[in-house]
């Protein structure tokens, strides 16, 4: 029987102590918890039981009155890292009190950058006189605006006769991989004689279409009201890390004919290009392909009248240079 009286008493010591926590547990402020690492320990409990022959039944009211009252139950808390506490406490307030001067510093995500290309420096042996073409294209800016230039060109190896086109442009992403574009554009017919100049409004786009097609289209408009167009796409199909096969596509269609620079309404050529270059580095790839370029239309009666050749097949070799 004493035993079981023993047994009675340890179980009933366990219950008060678990009784006891979960009485004092609300005592302790939720403004007084610690906020960062903060380590709170339960030191002591002190908790008296008779241990003398009393029945379990006659102990348990006065055990009861004895922790309502608090006479023998003595629970202490102590914080252990007290200021960090404290700076948990004043971070937890408005933030009026956070002295702007000690902020860190912002991150440098609005930087410049700029890349140079120029994706045809070449040579092409036509079935006429042989040319000296350029491609390039250069921006500056950052990851939502730019300043673009453009430019492109031929001149004849032995008459020195050619026509160059510049391009000003401010580019704006409006979608991811796709820039808006507007600015103007100035073209020049040069030849031992001299040649007309004109200088366009431009507005387009330029981006990367599905399947990673190279696309650029254009609306001109020139300094006399003539409205013309202009759309190219490219592609670059990888036959290894180094041997890059390039095909090219670009037409030119207008709606006034302006004999001066032989353009004619309606759909004025159809360019064609393969081209294949082996990349030494990202930045220098010789290359070698070829080209067919033809002229329809009223563009073609025009370049009959100069004595020029409406259908042109070439042979091209040259460079491809990235900074």
């Amino acid at each position: 029987m004493k035993n079981n009286s023993t047994d009675y008493r340890s179980t009933l010591t366990g219950l008060l102590g678990i009784i006891s926590v979960l009485a004092y547990a609300p005592a302790i402020q939720a403004g007084e918890l610690p906020q960062l690492k903060t380590e709170v320990s339960i030191e002591t409990f002190n908790l008296e039981v008779d241990n003398s022959d009393t029945p379990p039944e006659n102990k348990l009211p006065k055990l009861t009155e004895s922790f309502l009252i608090n006479e023998s139950i003595e629970p202490a808390v102590k914080i252990v890292n007290y200021e960090q506490w404290q700076l948990s406490q004043r971070h937890n307030q408005t933030s009026e009190s956070i002295d702007e001067e000690k902020w860190p510093e912002p991150v440098e995500d609005s930087q410049i950058f700029w890349l140079l290309l120029v994706d045809q420096l070449e040579f092409r042996g036509n079935d006429g006189e042989d040319t000296f073409n350029w491609d390039a294209l250069s921006w500056i800016g950052g990851d939502y605006q730019r300043l673009w230039i453009k430019t492109e060109g031929d001149v004849g190896l032995e008459s020195g006769d050619g026509e160059a086109e510049l391009q000003l442009l401010y580019g704006k992403l409006i979608a991811p991989y796709w820039d808006f574009q507007a600015g103007i554009k100035y073209d020049q017919v040069y030849s031992s004689d001299g040649g007309p100049g004109r200088a366009s409004g431009v507005i387009g786009i330029q981006g990367l279409a599905p399947y990673l097609f190279e696309v650029d289209g254009s609306l001109f408009v020139s300094q006399d009201g003539d409205v013309s167009a202009r759309f190219s796409a490219e592609y670059q199909l990888l036959l290894s890390q180094r041997l890059i096969l390039q095909p090219e596509f670009e037409t030119n269609i207008a709606i006034q004919k302006v004999e001066e620079f032989g353009v004619g309404s309606g759909l004025n050529d159809l360019e064609l290009g393969l081209r294949l270059r082996y990349e030494i580095s990202r930045k220098f790839a010789p290359y070698v392909g070829i080209n067919w370029t033809r002229k329809f239309g009223d563009t073609a009666e025009l370049a009959e009248e100069e004595g020029e050749s409406t259908d042109n097949f070439s042979f091209v070799g040259g460079l491809r240079l990235l900074f």
